[in-house]
């Protein structure tokens, strides 16, 4: 014998589509993703200060407490001997930022004077040649004139 079910209301009191009384559980659609966020996970990176921080406070923990710190963040052990070898080593280019991309060349301490030395030669040049037009001017002048210029034993025959 089937037993009826009490509850069970068929007057839509529940509202549309209710199935004996209760609702349909709505399953919230997935949020989209963000598109700030990149699909890719990245690698974690450590300043020179973290790492430095992480060492310190693993030299001053107790016994039994480098797991605790080792777990809190994040880290392998091999890392953190990897990290102690370059700070026994002294290598601390190891731990400081290396600015990527090409290094500036080494500048030439006698550059600036040479750039100088040059701006310093075109510009007597350019006085030279100035001068040599205004005596040459000045030598056709004299010839037009009929006056006899004085020469000097220095002087060239141009």
């Amino acid at each position: 014998m089937v037993m009826p079910i009490k509850d069970l209301k068929l007057d839509g009191a529940a509202g549309a589509g209710a199935v004996g009384g209760r609702r349909p559980t709505a399953v919230p659609a997935p949020a989209a993703a963000a598109p700030e966020l990149s699909d890719r996970p990245r690698r974690r990176t450590f300043t020179v200060g973290d790492k430095l921080r992480v060492l310190a406070e693993i030299d001053r923990a107790p016994a039994g407490g480098t797991g605790a710190i080792l777990r809190r963040e994040g880290l392998y052990s091999s890392t953190l001997s990897e990290w102690r070898r370059l700070r026994d080593a002294g290598v601390l280019g190891g731990l400081t930022p290396v600015k990527r991309g090409p290094k500036p060349a080494v500048r030439n301490p006698l550059t600036a004077e040479l750039a100088q030395a040059k701006r310093e030669n075109a510009r007597l040049v350019r006085r030279l040649e100035h001068t040599e037009a205004i005596i040459a001017i000045q030598k056709k002048v004299a010839a037009l004139l009929g006056l006899p210029l004085a020469t000097s034993d220095s002087d060239d025959a141009s």
